[in-house]
């Protein structure tokens, strides 16, 4: 069974301007000890989807759908146990460690702060947990009398993920774990996060920027543009081989070792993600796709299989039978003249 379930979830922020949809129709699963990747741009939906699991969005923002997390609704529980699930059921790292631990407290003082809420320990047992936590994601106990500006990026980042661990949850969401730290303290909090993945089986949301992060981390790979979901699979397939053109722009963005033309032109992506309020007819991709076809203009793709355990929202993915069948335009029917004369 899995741990996480998100079916058709919509979040949509209340503006002076309108309503705005940030995540429109997201689905996936999570097993009981796998971890999901999470890939995108920036204002492509992927933190607004892990704050949506916990109901941490503000007041303006509207949800529906369903968040099953081990069976229950998390759309639907009252505050109490809403309470009760946060920091137990699962936990979250939030983007930026510095900005998320409070400036003027110890961070020992913070990290019980969860053990004294949820757990039956006394303070003593709090501080002796503390400890333990902190040995456990690579510090010395004698941190815990630290404040946050006197510990490095990596540490703080560190600090964070203690405290997800605390009252040891089942699942963690990880939101940019490794923003803006140096190359090699990324590595080590990745070999950090995978240790304790395996080690207590924990389940795993991790989200990134960087494809080449989630496909060494996780194992699957969710690509998320303009509020939706248009590739999932396998992390490893989906980075060596998207099916979707937004997939592999990602994808190409990154140099490979041992691949000098990758390192000395690395591919970009021409414009940004659309305006969530204005959003383009058809595939929202469609303006910066170099492989775009004229059906693309009508046609707003779902998900559809494209190879196995895997998905893509690529009209491109579909045989002419299989469109025929999805109510799809065929290639050749939308094809304009030009396209069919260079043919």
């Amino acid at each position: 069974m899995n741990y996480l379930e998100v079916k058709d979830l919509h979040v949509t922020y209340r503006t002076a301007g309108g309503e705005v949809p940030a995540v429109r129709g997201v689905g996936f699963s999570v097993e009981p000890g796998r971890k999901l990747g999470v890939a995108g741009e920036s204002g492509c939906g992927k933190s607004t989807v892990a704050l949506a699991l916990l109901r941490l969005l503000p007041s303006s923002a509207t949800l529906s759908g369903e968040i099953l997390l081990d069976g229950e609704d998390v759309l639907t529980m009252r505050w109490g146990r809403l309470r009760a699930v946060r920091w137990v059921g699962a936990s979250i790292v939030f983007q930026g460690a510095m900005h998320s631990l409070n400036a003027v407290r110890r961070i020992g003082d913070q990290i019980a702060e969860p053990i004294l809420l949820h757990n039956t320990a006394t303070p003593a047992e709090a501080t002796r947990r503390v400890g333990e936590l902190l040995e456990h994601v690579g510090l010395p106990r004698w941190r815990a009398r630290s404040f946050p500006h006197e510990l490095s990026g990596g540490q703080r980042q560190r600090v964070m993920i203690a405290m997800a661990l605390a009252c040891e949850p089942r699942l963690i969401i990880a939101d940019e774990p490794t923003t803006a730290l140096d190359v090699m303290i990324q590595a080590q909090i990745l070999r950090l996060i995978d240790r304790l993945v395996g080690e207590q089986g924990i389940s795993m949301m991790m989200i990134s920027h960087d494809l080449s992060v989630l496909a060494d981390t996780c194992d699957r790979l969710a690509v998320m543009y303009a509020g939706r979901i248009v590739e999932e699979g396998p992390a490893g397939t989906v980075f060596a081989g998207a099916r979707h053109p937004y997939g592999g722009a990602l994808s190409a963005a990154f140099p490979r070792i041992g691949d000098p033309a990758s390192r000395r032109a690395p591919s970009g992506l021409a414009g940004d993600p659309p305006d969530p309020a204005a959003l383009p007819g058809g595939c929202s991709f469609r303006p910066r796709c170099a492989v775009a076809e004229d059906r693309c203009a009508e046609v707003d793709p779902v998900l559809w299989p494209a190879g196995p355990d895997r998905a893509a929202a690529c009209v491109r993915v579909l045989t002419d039978e299989q469109a025929a069948e999805a109510g799809v335009p065929g290639a050749a029917a939308t094809a304009t003249p030009e396209k069919e004369t260079s043919a």
